[in-house]
Formats: C-alpha cells, sequence, structure tokens
C-alpha cells in the first residue's frame, strides 16, 4: 500500500465532500435543513445555515490547497486535524441528543459522525510513514537543531 497515495485520496475525498456540503448548506440552506437528519433539531435558521455552509466552503479551501501541497506532510495534517476541530466536538454534541430519530437516521447520523473522526485520524497516523517531499531548504528546523 502507497501511504502517500492513500493520503493524497483522502484530501481529494474531503475536499470534494465539504465543496459539496458548503455549496448545498449556502446556496439551498432550507433544502439541506429538510433533508439532513437531526438539523431540524432546532427551528430553521437560514442564517446559522448558511454560515455553516460558508464555514464548510473555508473547510474545503484548507483540502484543496493540501492537496496542491500533497508533498508537504504538515499540510495534510494541517488540514485533517482543522476537520478534526469541527467533526470530534460535533459528534460529542450529536451522540448526546439522538432522541427523536428514526433507526434509519440514527444509522446515518451516527455512522457518518464517526466516520468524520475516525477517518481524519487514521490519515493523521499514516502521514508518519509518508515521506515529506519538500526541499531540504524548505523544511522547518527541528527544536534540537
Amino acid at each position: 500500500m502507497n501511504a502517500g497515495l492513500v493520503v493524497r485520496a483522502g484530501l481529494a475525498a474531503f475536499a470534494v465532500v465539504e465543496t459539496a456540503l458548503g455549496l448545498w448548506t449556502s446556496v439551498l440552506p432550507r433544502s439541506f435543513y429538510d433533508v439532513v437528519p437531526g438539523v431540524d433539531m432546532q427551528p430553521y435558521n437560514e442564517h446559522l445555515l448558511r454560515d455553516y455552509g460558508f464555514m464548510n466552503l473555508a473547510l474545503a479551501l484548507v483540502f484543496w490547497v493540501a492537496l496542491t501541497r500533497s508533498g508537504e506532510v504538515w499540510m495534510a495534517r494541517t488540514a485533517f486535524g482543522a476537520l478534526l476541530v469541527f467533526a470530534a466536538p460535533h459528534l460529542a454534541f450529536h451522540m448526546a441528543h439522538l432522541d427523536g430519530l428514526t433507526t434509519g437516521e440514527l444509522l446515518y447520523l451516527v455512522i457518518s459522525l464517526w466516520l468524520a473522526v475516525l477517518i481524519p485520524v487514521l490519515l493523521i497516523a499514516l502521514t508518519r510513514v509518508v515521506p515529506d517531499q519538500r526541499p531540504a531548504e524548505g523544511r522547518p528546523r527541528s527544536p534540537s537543531a
């Protein structure tokens, strides 16, 4: 298995997902509210949903930049870490608020939210075996140097 290729595929997948999610929520917030399980826990708020969409587009930008700089391991870690800053507390919130969901909605929500945390964690771990392809003069100095 080529670890660099797997990390690059992860960056590409999250770039596409975050772009699609961001566009959907910022352009068609009511559709997102009506379709995604658990979003309707609160009354519809167009402003909040559009802001969520724009936040996803900002995160998408980080993934697209990381993808174009795929030889720079720190950039991949930054992108996956940025996702975790959102995904981990998002998972924790929803795990504490599962009331009122159908079995199908519950399965979708729990599985998708856990994957949004586990996949970036695994990809960050995988970057430990990916060689940094930047020229030596472009690499940060180690603290002991």
